[in-house]
């Protein structure tokens, strides 16, 4: 690597391995240099874009830092969060917990800076592997653990349709370079690439994994999972991807298909997962326009989320972990106790619903115009109609649910509280910054890769357009309301599919190829172990009756001759016996000689 790189990723796995061994009192000082130092290091590398961290191995050039624009602006808001997620979980004793977050955000960071598809796969594991333990060392749900396999099945799946999409171009074309993919060859490399990145980012039907396992994770743990793993596999889909017609068709239906889920949901981080499927959505769309508009766009709305998803995430938790409870059915009137989180969760709200002033609305909007630009009127359309199902569950429902309406529990009520400080200090900030994103715009856009693509959200017919979706969602919500109530209810999904055939190969293992397998064993006991005794006993036989009786009658024939020599040449003479001798050796004396 040159002099001029270090690449932060190594600042987060150095960080995290010495960190079992900080103890009280620099541990929680050491917990937020280490996220504060990479953040340091990312912002150091955006002012000086290039190409870093080249290093031969093998017959390939693998590049650790290829940083430009599109790169920069999603490493710098992952470091960012970094910090705010390690602030909010600054009271979690479990080091093995802070590790894997480490892990995970250096996993991330990694693939970000990757301009070669193996060191992509590398980073792609890393990230897979080390947020596995983010579920699993949630203790407290006794459904973590399951949950975890799950989700690493499923990532592991999606790593090997990398590598092998990976592997097949190498052979095609001799090249490892992470660039972007010609969508006209229809190769078999494109599309294995694509649906492994595709798999990460939750793409419908690939995306079963997201709510249940972030809401299975730990506290902290699913406020980092809702920032890097979907956001990481928008990145690469831009880099990959971008252009790829499909990926706008898959793009809006995981946007109608997530805020429907959403709507139905009774616990609170599935109904955030839901969401997060929903709003990347948009950037997958974006992704799929490919215009110069609609990559800032997704790149923008993707920098945005990580901040108003963190906050809501926050909320969240903060509620699960002063309450004890994740269901709607089990909460409500909560909004004198936890005031703080009340208003954070709000704040969250109203960004995701893209309301004036916040983040989501300079935003998701970018997407939306280079829809129309495009003529793709139907995408624009869609896309806008989800932005009130948006308001509807994040920005209504979900608060309405938690804080205002009646309680579920008086216990629940009498034992609610704001969170520890830190828990707090890392909502304010989320909260600050998605209204400094929204009302002073210039900032974000300034960080976009396509600085030619220019974009005014707050035109006239942009905000009368987004005032009416919202006064006329939240009438609705008003008259509707009683209807929004949560249930106690399992929502079925395509996941029910995926079960199902589960269950069939369990059966055609146990049954069909069980018998086939028995029926098999019988054949080879009869005919092959019949064939093999009737073998051993032939060579028995022969050994038996061919090469002993060989030796043994050898045997016999030379004591037979011993016998007959000795008659001979022993007749009680000792002058005949030397002369016999002399004679013989003679010979062979002459024929020595002779030869």
């Amino acid at each position: 690597m040159t002099n001029s790189f270090f690449h932060p990723s190594l600042l987060l796995i150095c960080g995290g391995l010495l960190l079992p061994f900080i103890k009280e009192p620099f541990r929680k000082p050491y917990l937020l240099l280490v996220p504060i130092l990479t953040f340091v290091d990312v912002v150091y590398l955006g002012f000086n874009q290039g190409i870093y961290g080249e290093v031969a191995f093998l017959d390939w050039q693998l590049t650790f830092g290829r940083i430009d624009g599109l790169s920069n602006v999603f490493a710098f808001i992952m470091a960012l969060m970094a910090i705010l997620a390690t602030l909010y979980s600054l009271q979690v004793e479990d080091f093995w917990q802070q590790m894997a977050a480490w892990f995970y955000v250096a996993g991330s960071i990694g693939a970000i800076y990757a301009g070669d598809y193996l060191s992509l796969f590398l980073f792609w594991e890393i990230m897979a592997f080390a947020s596995t333990f983010l579920v699993w060392c949630n203790r407290d749900e006794k459904e973590a653990t399951a949950a975890g396999f799950r989700y690493l099945l499923v990532h592991t799946f999606g790593g090997l349709l990398l590598l092998s999409g990976f592997v097949l171009r190498y052979q095609a074309t001799g090249s490892i370079a992470f660039e972007l993919l010609d969508y006209e060859t229809h190769t078999a490399y494109n599309w294995l690439i694509m649906s492994g990145l595709m798999l990460n980012a939750a793409v419908v039907p690939l995306h079963s994994w997201l709510p249940d396992a972030y809401s299975k994770a730990t506290i902290g743990g699913a406020v980092f999972m809702c920032a890097f793993t979907t956001k990481t596999a928008v990145y690469t889909l831009a880099r990959a991807c971008a252009g790829f017609d499909i990926l706008i068709v898959l793009g809006v239906a995981m946007a109608i298909y997530g805020i429907v889920y959403a709507i139905i949901e009774n616990d609170i981080r599935r109904l955030l997962g839901w969401e997060i499927i929903s709003q990347v959505g948009y950037m997958v769309a974006g992704v799929g326009i490919g215009t110069a508009l609609a990559i800032n766009g997704a790149a923008a709305h993707a920098f945005a989320h990580i901040l108003y998803k963190g906050l809501l995430f926050m909320g969240a938790g903060a509620v699960i972990q002063m309450t004890g409870k994740s269901r709607f059915t089990e909460l409500g009137g909560l909004y004198k106790k936890m005031p703080v989180t009340m208003l954070f969760i709000i704040i969250g709200g109203v960004s995701v619903s893209a309301f004036p002033f916040f983040s989501g609305f300079v935003s998701k909007s970018i997407i939306i115009a280079a829809s129309y630009e495009e003529h793709l009127l139907w995408a624009g359309f869609l896309l806008t109609m989800v932005s009130a199902g948006t308001f509807l569950v994040a920005g209504l429902r979900l608060p309405w649910l938690i804080f205002f309406c009646e309680p579920n529990s008086a216990e629940v009520v009498e034992r609610a509280a704001d969170p520890p400080w830190n828990m707090q200090a890392a909502m304010i900030v989320a909260g600050l910054l998605c209204f400094l994103l929204g009302a002073l715009y210039p900032l974000l856009y300034s960080m976009l890769p396509y600085q030619d693509a220019l974009y005014h959200p707050y035109s006239a017919y942009h905000l009368s357009e987004t005032l009416q979706i919202l006064a006329f969602t939240a009438l609705g919500f008003i008259f509707f309301r009683n209807r929004l109530v949560a249930r106690p209810i399992i929502n079925l999904d395509l996941d029910w599919f995926y079960r199902r055939g589960g269950q069939a190969f369990q059966w055609l293992a146990k049954y069909p190829i069980q018998w086939l397998d028995t029926i098999w064993g019988k054949a080879y006991r009869v005919v092959g172990l019949l064939s093999l005794m009737t073998t051993a006993r032939f060579s028995a036989w022969f050994d038996w009756h061919g090469i002993d009786g060989f030796l043994d009658g050898s045997a016999r024939g030379v004591r037979s001759l011993g016998r007959l020599v000795a008659r001979v040449l022993q007749r009680g003479q000792i002058q005949h016996t030397l002369a016999y001798t002399v004679t013989f050796v003679a010979l062979v004396l002459i024929a020595f000689i002779w030869m």
